[in-house]
């Protein structure tokens, strides 16, 4: 007797074969830290909504996800601008830098991200911090993010996830922490980042 339920339907081969050559370019990945902000908005759900499009883009799988942070915004005068939410996620990918900067920028454009001034309120900023190791003053896309050793917002999620990190060419992410210190990076308990299932 068939029992089988009349609504599900098969998997075509062609999703099944795209499927399995996703989980094979995952050979030999590259482990890659981002750094996520949010000031505008539902600021929880668009910090989430960035991470599980990360976890949606193949040849990338998102490892772990810092708890989140409130902070001031950097740069601008106090208080004319809403507080951030502000998490750290460590990736493993098979993208090359300049194909993970294209998808965080899209990431960001998905989440209406626009680039009317510099340190401007947003819905959204997804910054590649670093990259495998890899030493790079390429304008577009300079690797290690040039300022992260110098932003507690940056620094307090990511020692969270990689208490070990190092940060090429400026130290360890423990002892940069300790030199800039944790004052006005608040710890959000109440609310928590999922990681993709």
């Amino acid at each position: 007797m068939n029992r089988s339920d009349p609504t599900v339907q098969p998997v075509p081969l062609s999703v099944v074969q795209q499927v399995d050559a996703a989980d094979t370019t995952l050979h030999n990945p590259k482990r890659a830290v981002l750094s996520l902000g949010s000031n505008l908005g539902n600021r929880l759900e668009t910090l989430q909504g960035a991470i599980d499009a990360l976890e949606d883009t193949p040849g990338v799988r998102v490892k772990a996800v810092s708890p989140v942070y409130e902070t001031e915004p950097w740069g601008v005068e106090a208080g004319t601008q809403s507080p951030y939410f502000n998490a750290v996620v460590v990736v493993k990918t098979t993208l090359p830098p300049s194909s993970m900067l294209e998808r965080a920028n899209a990431i960001e454009e998905a989440f209406d991200r626009t680039r009317v001034e510099r340190w401007g309120p947003r819905t959204l900023d997804v910054d590649i911090v670093a990259y495998q190791g890899t030493i790079s003053d390429d304008p577009r896309l300079t690797l290690p993010h040039p300022r992260a050793h110098e932003r507690a917002f940056v620094l307090v999620p990511w020692y969270d996830v990689e208490p070990g990190a190092v940060i090429p060419g400026r130290g360890s992410v423990a002892e940069l922490l300790e030199a800039v210190g944790r004052e006005g990076v608040t710890p959000r308990y109440d609310l928590e980042l999922r990681l993709p299932e």
